[in-house]
């Protein structure tokens, strides 16, 4: 299940349609799909290891933002 934690304050609607359109996404597999399918292509721009479970997969977004995936 999707929790979007909006750093940035995002509008109810950017909000609403950011939520829909990664709910999908249930892999990093996904996610990473999920990006180079984008337009412009989203590559991986970092990967950011918590512990021997838990990533942090960085993957650039809109206007110099980024989205953080937290992966386990």
């Amino acid at each position: 299940m999707l929790t979007l934690n909006d750093r940035v304050g995002l509008s109810p609607e950017a909000r609403s349609a950011l939520e829909r359109e990664l709910a999908p996404l249930t892999l990093l597999q996904d996610v990473v799909r999920w990006g180079f399918a984008s337009t412009p292509p989203r590559d991986v721009a970092e990967v950011v290891v918590q512990d021997e479970f838990t990533h942090d997969v960085v993957l650039p977004w809109k206007d110099g933002g980024y989205l953080v995936f937290d992966t386990t």
